[in-house]
């Protein structure tokens, strides 16, 4: 089973930020252009918020707000749910669950790895339950090879 780590520090990753200071225009001009749904929101090296798509439409969008006015610290989402590295994927998902969210970032030692969404985390368990799949058939499948040449 792979932990939260080997997701956002394994197949070199980029690690996406907006400051906090930047205006919603910004920030989803950034998150359009790299096509990603949220981007964590950080003041120096210090991560402060999530803004996501959601928060987009609920905060911006649906109060007519100008977006090019409005800065991502008065509409992100402030309280986070926060994973370790060490975090097996099933305790990530059971994270967001419980925080009905679809986005976690992976802090260690207040260091910001990566953010991991719920589609990362369904991804890896699909690879792993196929992987599980074969090799079961392979096992079912079997035929020892005393048994193939007739062996009484």
């Amino acid at each position: 089973m792979k932990n939260l780590g080997s997701i956002v520090k394994g197949s070199s990753r980029d690690v996406y930020t907006v400051n906090a200071g930047s205006t919603v225009q910004h920030a989803a001009l950034y998150m359009s252009g790299r096509n990603i749904g949220a981007v964590t929101i950080v003041e120096g090296e210090r991560v402060v918020g999530l803004f996501s798509e959601r928060d987009l439409m609920k905060r911006v969008v649906a109060e007519g707000r100008d977006p090019n006015e409005v800065l991502v610290r008065d509409v992100m989402t402030t309280e986070l749910t926060i994973a370790a590295p060490e975090d097996s994927c099933e305790e990530g998902i059971s994270k967001m669950r419980q925080a009905n969210c679809r986005h976690i970032p992976v802090l260690e030692e207040d260091k910001f790895l990566g953010l991991v969404s719920l589609r990362d985390l369904l991804e890896v368990d699909a690879d792993e339950k196929a992987d599980e799949i074969r090799m079961l058939n392979t096992y079912i499948h079997y035929v020892p090879p005393d048994f193939a040449r007739g062996a009484s």
